[in-house]
């Protein structure tokens, strides 16, 4: 998750852009064969970047690449764009806001959302005493980072019902950026009334710290669907490597399938994984509910990222930003078509 334009990204990436002059640079030889270094892949320990532990877990990327990618975990969506910009790292699984702030700070010459990962997954859980939107006036609301996916929708949300949430904490409602884990205990001790989160957090806030869900994301989205992960690569490794983003792009598309085709694996490959990367599995419960809600799929709900940068910008939380490049659907649709599936549109 991001801090938003304004914030520590956006200084940190205009510092590597112009004074590290490695705009998106790549790994690999220098002929631009790939045959000697591995794609460097990053991505998240969470349950909404399941197509990318699944991938990596199960072989399946290393199956079509030729060779298991070097990988490199991330908590946050600057830290992953960061690493993609200095040249540590060729592609990542990240949120839209994040990819759209690379988009616009590398002015659409660093990057490019070659593929969608995970749909949904994004709810609203609050004290059981909350009964609609007016009752979250005075009250704390949580959401991962200022000017971050969640923290945009929460915001642009609480403005259509008529509620003030000013990037100070002022406002009806006070709404309090705060790390996902953090939430947890704040809302378990009473510090928060709520908070607007991605999965498994909206899971165990309500399955062991005995919240309701007053808004599931989805209901605000044309059928139900809406961007929460996709995958972003470095454009100069997208000229070098073609072949080598083809590969991963039929491998994002076999762990796709696999996850739907096979969930229960799937569910126990991704917590093995979560265990493994942060010493932690998730409950049984609480894994199988986070599941539930998101849609793993290769759509990058495009029309859903260019909604989500229009409110970001109505709330004054991203300057005006032509986002029209910033996808590159042609090798992922080649591998649909030649799958049998159906392509997906950038629009």
């Amino acid at each position: 998750m991001h801090r938003g334009l304004r914030g520590r990204f956006a200084a940190v990436a205009l510092t590597v852009l112009v004074a590290a002059g490695t705009l998106g640079a790549c790994g690999g030889d220098d002929d631009g064969s790939g045959a000697d270094a591995p794609l460097r892949l990053g991505y998240f320990p969470n349950v909404t970047h399941a197509t990318a532990l699944v991938g990596v877990e199960k072989g399946i990327f290393a199956k079509h690449l030729g060779t298991a990618p070097k990988t490199a975990t991330f908590n946050a969506g600057p830290a992953a764009v960061e690493a993609l910009f200095s040249g540590a790292i060729d592609a990542t699984f990240v949120g839209p806001n994040p990819s759209i702030n690379a988009w616009s700070k590398s002015h659409g010459k660093a990057v490019h959302i070659i593929s969608g990962a995970a749909s949904g997954g994004v709810s609203l859980v609050v004290k059981p005493g909350i009964k609609g939107v007016q009752d979250l006036r005075g009250k704390k609301i949580a959401t991962p980072q200022l000017g971050n996916t969640q923290d945009v929708a929460l915001r642009y949300w609480l403005k259509k019902n008529g509620l003030t949430a000013n990037k100070d904490g002022s406002g009806d409602v006070k709404v309090v950026p705060q790390e996902n884990a953090q939430t947890l205990q704040t809302f378990a001790q009473g510090e928060i009334d709520g908070a607007w989160v991605p999965e498994p957090y909206a899971s165990r806030l309500i399955l062991e710290n005995k919240g309701k869900k007053l808004l599931d994301e989805k209901s605000l989205w044309p059928g139900g669907k809406f961007v929460i992960t996709n995958l972003l690569v470095s454009q100069e490794y997208e000229k070098k490597h073609p072949d080598q983003v083809k590969k991963l792009l039929q491998g994002v598309v076999e762990a796709t399938d696999y996850i739907n085709q096979n969930k229960a694996d799937a569910e126990k490959v991704t917590n093995d994984a979560l265990a493994k990367l942060s010493g932690k599995p998730l409950k049984q419960d609480v894994l199988e509910s986070a599941f539930k809600e998101i849609d793993f799929t290769t759509d990058p709900v495009a029309s859903s990222l260019t909604a989500g940068a229009q409110h970001a910008e109505e709330i004054g939380l991203l300057e005006k930003t032509d986002l029209d490049g910033i996808y590159n659907l042609g090798p992922l649709n080649e591998v649909l078509k030649s799958s049998g599936k159906a392509e997906v549109s950038d629009r």
